[in-house]
């Protein structure tokens, strides 16, 4: 019976050996759970922890594993060993630090990891030289004398909290509530003081944003102080671990709120430089501006609120790449109009309200949108040009005119003495120096040549408005002064005719006008245009 219980007593003790956690160096994984697990409460060995410090030994070295660990809990940071590479030979290529390297934390702490000397893994050294600094940066020496003076009856615990640390996170939230409305107020006046020095100018409106715009920051401001003495209240690895989670979810989202708000201060001084401006395509450029930042701030938020959870950026955006690109084969005509909606924007070939000619389409440009342009025709029907289409055409601005040229022919009777013509000439030279929407040192007009029904008198003006509508009324007076010169001056336009002579019929009698052809008269009809 004895041998029998010696022999159990040795296999026990042979399959407990076996189970014992040992010092292993090998890889990342091991290194770092050699330096984690030997400095829990049930397994405290700080002397082994100690061996994955390099360069350090004795006191020095288990000084430093401590406080590392400390500064991890303090920060909330837990490992997930089924992250950690168990491959000796492990290399990151993530950008962080390069080589035989693991950083534990990259986002939060990219300055803690271990690297790879020799055929062991240890605590690099750069990690182990900021310790101390950073440990004294977040348990200043009175934490240890507050410890001192806290009576027994404060340290009994209440869901894994002591009751000092009640009192301490009370008295947290009581300062940063003080705070918030002190800050909340200072930092709104530099706001306004800033705004001032940039655009020189304030509005009810950019007040009112820049007063949403203010809550935020100072709520920003009030979780870095949180973080930054909440470690002081030694609060436990899994407390630590939620409340710090909480602080950066609230933080990104407070962060994608100022960047929302920043967005609409900017988008509305934008949008008041756009009115200011001669052409309206700038108008048109707010909106979908304003549309691009919102959803570009909204997708790098959710992208940092991912990697809180511990998704890897760089598989998010390889994933998102991997998906536009399946997205762009399956809606090439989208991405086309897309980027002519972009070469529109910056070649600038119209503005809102310019009358275009694109190919078959002639009309006012009223919008710009994402995927197309609408031109509205004369007959006030609609087209939807997509903007890649309207990006490749050859487009004729009539917008952008310095004037609006106009030219015509008159047809004057084959009759009209050489006289009258020259004077119908010089009167409506005058005629035109004189009109008030026609430009007086850029015009023509010609006895140009013989039609088959008339003689032709080439009249070209320019007329300084640009605007249609104005335009057709320039016409109108323009062609009433020249009809007024003609009847003063007894000319008659010709219409298509023929004339058939017959040399011999009885009392045959010529037929025409009797043109009145005194210089006196003509010249007193071209002095009184006005």
């Amino acid at each position: 019976m004895k041998k029998i219980t010696l022999l159990f007593l040795l296999l026990s003790s042979i399959i407990f050996a076996q189970n014992k956690v040992k010092v292993d160096l090998s890889n990342p994984n091991s290194a770092i759970y050699t330096h984690l697990y030997f400095l829990q409460a049930d397994s405290y060995e700080p002397e082994k922890a100690a061996t994955t410090i390099y360069g350090f030994e004795g006191e020095a070295a288990v000084d430093i594993a401590i406080k590392l660990k400390k500064i991890l809990d303090g920060k909330g940071l837990k490992v997930d060993f089924s992250k950690v590479p168990t491959d000796r030979m492990y290399s990151d290529t993530t950008g962080y630090k390069i080589g035989h390297r693991y950083v534990l934390f990259p986002h939060q702490m990219p300055n803690i990891y271990v690297e790879r000397i020799g055929n062991n893994w240890y605590y690099s050294s750069e990690t182990t030289n900021m310790v101390s600094a950073l440990y004294k940066s977040m348990y200043p020496w009175h934490i240890e004398k507050l410890l001192q003076i806290i009576p027994e009856f404060g340290h009994k615990k209440i869901l894994k909290i002591e009751l000092w640390q009640y009192l301490g996170l009370l008295i947290l939230l009581t300062l940063s509530t003080i705070l918030f409305f002190v800050f909340r107020k200072i930092i709104f006046y530099i706001l306004q003081k800033l705004q001032y020095l940039i655009i020189h100018k304030s509005s009810e409106k950019m007040n009112s944003a820049l007063k949403k715009l203010a809550r935020p920051i100072v709520l920003l401001l009030l979780i870095g102080f949180v973080k930054m003495l909440l470690p002081s209240l030694l609060l436990d690895l899994d407390i630590n671990t939620i409340i710090f989670l909480a602080l950066n979810i609230m933080s990104t989202v407070f962060w994608i709120y100022v960047f929302l708000k920043l967005v609409k201060v900017v988008m509305s001084v934008y949008e008041d430089f756009a009115k200011s401006t001669h052409g309206k395509l700038d108008d048109q450029l707010v909106p979908i501006l304003h549309n691009f930042l919102t959803g570009l701030v909204i997708f790098l938020g959710i992208l940092k609120l991912l990697t809180l959870f511990g998704v890897e950026p760089v598989t998010v955006i390889a994933g998102a790449s991997i998906g536009g690109i399946a997205v762009a084969l399956a809606s090439q005509d989208t991405v086309k109009n897309l980027i002519g909606t972009i070469m529109i924007f910056i070649d600038k070939p119209f503005h809102i309200g310019d009358w275009i000619e694109a190919g078959e389409v002639v009309g006012t440009v009223e919008t710009v949108g994402f995927r197309s342009t609408t031109v509205r025709a004369a007959d006030t029907s609609v087209y939807q040009i997509p903007n890649s289409t309207l990006s490749e055409m050859v487009i004729n601005n009539k917008g952008l005119r310095a004037f609006r040229r106009y030219s015509t022919d008159l047809g004057v009777r084959y009759d009209t003495p050489p006289e009258l013509i020259e004077a119908f000439v010089i009167g409506i030279r005058k005629i035109i120096e004189l009109h008030p929407a026609t430009r007086d040192d850029a015009f023509n007009v010609e006895f140009s040549g013989f039609g088959d029904s008339a003689l032709l008198i080439y009249v070209n003006v320019y007329f300084t408005s640009l605007d249609w509508n104005k335009e057709q009324a320039s016409k109108h007076s323009l062609h009433l002064a020249i009809l007024n010169l003609a009847k003063e001056l007894g000319v008659d336009f010709a219409f298509p005719s023929t004339t058939v002579m017959i040399e011999q019929f009885p009392e045959k009698k010529e037929i025409g006008i009797d043109y009145n052809i005194e210089k006196k008269r003509i010249q007193q009809i071209i002095n009184t245009i006005k």
